[in-house]
């Protein structure tokens, strides 16, 4: 007889399959369902496990409190008369009436984690009625397809002769469906002991998710809304992100194994609609992530598996070493942009192409790393030169590697957009676009960028869009802030500010545009509540301040905010210069430091079509003439 009887709803065996290789894990032998071979005696077999073993889980969710839950009913009032009855619960549900004198241990969004201190406690249970366990875990007959009891139960023998005429393709195939649909990849539990392998685990998710934001016809949630339901059950996960199908999974490593589970969840019914196990060496998790894109593809529709596989090793590597690197530098700047951080990350990087020279995305990443990080901090003209270079040279590289890589492109436009190329800028941002149509962070990187050209409708659109597919993610709600100020929509930006600040688990993370909204409704003393949620020092703060001053007719406060931009930003801040001085009616200044910041390629002169600040000089014929040089797409 097993340690374990394992009581719970045919449905919920998916979110049962954690807590039996738990407890195997911890020494266990445990009996469930997928142990009845299609031989045995169904009734019998069923009533002597549960009667021999040491210990009864029953697991108490939706379907097993429900009107159909009445066998695990049964079991359960067996375990008590017995004394050996341990609850547990994986939905938002109270157990039955006469079942809940036991106090039952929640396991709701539990993956397999046994550090967890939710599984310790059953575990300690386990132990203090079954003892320590024989550690022999119950076989399932050779040869045969495990059955769901409580199906043949309730069908007779028409189940066991259905299963027995089905081909295993049949069996193991995943279902045809739409591909219109939406899907959700929810972080991948790590099952390695070591809390440290976390970033491995949710990098496996984050590149099955770009993969498939890849393929036309598929909207992928973004990463930040798929990681803030981590812990919730599939339906409610699905709910909550308002999509059809959601795929999630585990990683298990060892120094000579890699064990991945992905399953493909129907977000109404919580059914898994396809599930895999892969036990392969660890070099073998590229291959891995390909056959799950691949599989999920097929499950959304049969005609997409070939793009699917195409989709998922576009700018990608076969060497998992490299792959690891280049997730653990995605991992350390997501964490926290500081230099420190971001010189690490380049490190891993160039330790990445090290192993594999062919890895497109390692050099499209670092690229954007570099554009991104000289845009914000770089303290010189000759700094941001030569971050752009290298910049350039690296995607060369990969798009010669990787001509059909988005995130390639999008890199690309963000780079002639920093030099002030706008026309190519908007054409590669648009070539990302068509290349990842699902893909979050595409879409809101174009939001952004077709804002400050002007283009408003496309802007709100596309900042709609990212709220749909990221709908968790407080930078989405953000997003359409900037969008709104560039469209001149300054009682709008306002609003949408305080809806943000009002929502509870939101957070207002661009109060500069609000500051500079509110100054241009002449409302400066707000305005400056919002600047000052900025660190004293920060540009766009500064700018922000001297802007009011030169407002308020204070010239000379107005050139102490420049002097203090000069000293921590020199050259860098040439832009800003020129809005302060537009402001203050010295168009002669204005323009010098415009013109010098398009020689340096200052990156903030990308947004002068549609800036505010510059209208006082802009029916000067030399704001045309500049605009030209900047080539503007129409």
């Amino acid at each position: 007889m097993s340690d374990v009887f394992i009581s719970y709803k045919a449905e919920d065996r998916r979110r049962v399959q954690p807590l039996v290789q738990a407890l195997q894990a911890d020494g266990y032998s445990v009996w469930w369902d997928e142990h009845i071979g299609t031989g045995d005696e169904w009734r019998q077999t069923i009533e002597k496990q549960l009667d021999g073993a040491k210990c009864v889980i029953v697991v108490w969710a939706k379907g097993s409190v429900g009107p159909d839950g009445h066998f695990v009913r049964d079991e359960a009032s067996r375990a008590q008369r017995r004394h050996v009855y341990v609850p547990v619960i994986i939905d938002a549900v109270d157990p039955p009436l006469g079942f809940g004198e036991s106090q039952a241990t929640s396991l709701r969004g539990w993956k397999g984690d046994r550090s967890d201190p939710r599984y310790q406690a059953v575990l300690a249970a386990v132990r203090r009625i079954a003892g320590n366990g024989t550690g022999t875990a119950a076989a399932a007959p050779a040869g045969l397809k495990p059955v769901n009891r409580r199906a043949v139960l309730a069908g007779g023998g028409v189940a066991v002769v259905a299963i027995a005429g089905a081909g295993t393709w049949e069996l193991l195939r995943p279902s045809a469906a739409s591909a219109s649909g939406s899907i959700a990849v929810l972080p991948f539990a790590n099952l390695s002991g070591d809390p440290a392998q976390g970033y491995f685990s949710d990098g496996i998710a984050e590149e099955l998710r770009s993969a498939l934001g890849r393929i036309a016809g598929l909207k992928v949630v973004g990463r930040t809304s798929s990681e803030a339901v981590r812990n919730d059950d599939s339906q409610t996960a699905a709910k909550k992100l308002d999509v059809a199908t959601i795929l999630t999974g585990s990683v298990r490593q060892s120094p000579s194994t890699i064990r991945v589970t992905a399953e493909l969840i129907d977000g109404k019914t919580g059914i898994d609609r396809w599930s895999q196990d892969y036990d392969r060496s660890p070099g073998d998790s590229i291959k891995i992530q390909t056959d799950i894109a691949e599989n999920v593809a097929t499950a959304l529709s049969s005609t997409l598996g070939g793009a699917a596989k195409a989709a998922a090793i576009v700018g990608g590597t076969q060497n998992a070493d490299a792959q690891r690197l280049f997730i653990q530098a995605g991992a350390l700047v997501d964490k926290d942009f500081t230099p420190e951080n971001v010189q690490q990350a380049f490190d891993l990087l160039d330790s990445a192409i090290a192993l594999d020279p062919n890895y497109a995305s390692a050099y499209a990443r670092k690229a954007g790393l570099l554009i991104i990080y000289g845009n914000s901090h770089a303290k010189s003209a000759q700094e941001l030169a030569q971050g752009r270079a290298e910049a350039v040279r690296l995607l060369q590289i990969a798009l010669r590697i990787a001509p059909r890589l988005a995130q390639a492109h999008l890199a690309l436009g963000l780079l002639h957009s920093s030099s002030l190329e706008m026309e190519p800028a908007y054409a590669e941002s648009k070539r990302a676009l068509e290349l990842a149509p699902g893909d979050a962070f595409v879409i809101a990187r174009y939001a952004n960028f077709a804002s400050v050209l002007g283009h408003s409708t496309e802007a709100l659109d596309a900042a709609d869009r990212a709220v749909a597919l990221d709908p968790l993610n407080n930078d989405s709600y953000n997003l359409r802030i900037g969008a709104l100020f560039y469209a001149r929509r300054y009682a709008d930006v306002v609003s949408r500010a305080r809806e943000i600040e009002q929502s509870p688990g939101r957070k207002l993370t661009n109060p500069e545009f609000v500051g500079h909204s509110l100054v241009l409704l002449g409302r400066n003393q707000e305005a400056e509540s919002y600047y000052g949620k900025l660190a004293p020092d920060y540009w766009s703060r500064l700018t922000g301040e001297a802007i009011i001053l030169a407002r308020a007719h204070d010239s000379a406060g107005a050139l102490r905010k420049i002097e203090q931009l000069q000293k921590a930003y020199h050259d860098a801040a040439s832009y800003q210069y020129g809005e302060i001085y537009a402001q203050l009616g010295d168009n002669d200044r204005a323009f010098a430091s415009l013109e010098h910041g398009y020689e340096i390629k200052d990156a903030g002169l990308s947004g002068l079509k549609t800036d505010p600040f510059v209208d006082p000089i802009r029916s000067d014929p030399r704001f045309g003439a500049l605009l030209r040089k900047m080539n503007f797409p129409a």
